[in-house]
């Protein structure tokens, strides 16, 4: 049975997805750019594209909050069990607070350990923190239980959609996926 519900308007789908592609393709970067053996050029090239980006995803998921709260995204249709509703709920809710905490994270590992964000350099913003090990290392871990948490909660993400997308085939999924007309 397929439900009628409103679509997540175009700024909504296009954040969306832009921030899908960039975490999607930030998570094998993250994981591969710590492996011994790459060679410094690779590595360099590794962390280069992981910082920038990271500042990227954080200045997009700041946009797409400010939208967001804004522009509320359409309720879940009636039809879905309440059970599904809350764990809906609560992923979103785990997703966007990581997809916060990553990038800040990230910022203040680089930061704190002397540590260049070329974009943000390049850009003339310098680093707003004093260089401290301590600081660095804890955000080193939060950043490393982050990935792993995000990787999880993506991963529910994405099996979540294609379940609504493949199976129930209920217009779940295609309140984001981007429209025709």
């Amino acid at each position: 049975m397929k439900l009628q519900q409103d679509h997540y308007k175009a700024p909504a789908r296009w954040l969306h997805w832009t921030v899908a592609a960039l975490v999607l393709a930030m998570i094998p970067v993250g994981a591969l750019m710590v492996q011994e053996g790459l060679g410094r050029s690779l590595q360099n090239s590794l962390f280069i594209f992981h910082k920038n980006t990271g500042v990227i995803v954080g200045l997009l998921v700041t946009a797409r909050l400010l939208y967001r709260w804004r522009n509320p995204p359409p309720k879940l249709p009636q039809g879905l069990p309440l059970w599904q509703r809350r764990v809906a709920f609560w992923t979103h809710a785990f997703l966007y607070t990581l997809i916060v905490i990553m990038p800040i994270s990230g910022y203040v590992r680089v930061r704190s350990g002397g540590f260049p964000i070329e974009l943000l350099d390049a850009m003339g913003i310098g680093t707003l923190l004093p260089k401290s090990d301590a600081v660095a290392n804890a955000a080193k871990s939060l950043h490393y239980a982050g990935a792993w948490a995000l990787v999880i909660l993506v991963a529910m993400h994405i099996g979540a959609a294609l379940q609504h997308a493949l199976i129930k085939r209920d217009g779940v999924f295609e309140r984001m996926w981007p429209r025709k007309d």
